[in-house]
């Protein structure tokens, strides 16, 4: 079976005026969390995502991510591929990990494992 995709988000130079943006473009609730990570809320069928402001050397993005049993195990397969890694996996606060990579063509994507797989 294939590995789904449980995520998305929208890296963005000025987080604020992109979670109204997108609020107001497409209805959505976002909500910033304590650290300013813009949960949203579609409010419809399919995935929900996040709002989150870009440090200044970091460009504007939107990904998605895939839910993967070992980070480090798709990290290394995304290599063997082609890909390359930009972030070694993290904690999420307490509900999990993640880490993300580069496509061949330099598409960033997410990998996240829930709490109790997380391989960190």
């Amino acid at each position: 079976m294939g590995a789904p995709v449980i995520h998305f988000e929208i890296g963005a130079t000025d987080g604020e005026r992109s979670r109204r943006f997108y609020a107001d473009l497409f209805g959505w609730k976002i909500t910033p969390d304590p650290n300013g990570y813009g949960v949203v809320d579609t409010g419809a069928a399919g995935i929900n995502g996040g709002v989150v402001q870009v440090p200044g050397q970091v460009r504007p993005y939107v990904t998605f991510y895939v839910a993967v049993e070992d980070l480090d195990e798709a990290l290394d397969r995304a290599e063997e591929l082609g890909g390359h890694r930009v972030l070694a996996p993290s904690a999420v606060g307490d509900i999990g990990s993640m880490a993300m990579f580069t496509d061949p063509d330099g598409t960033m994507i997410g990998l996240f494992t829930e709490r109790g797989t997380a391989t960190v």
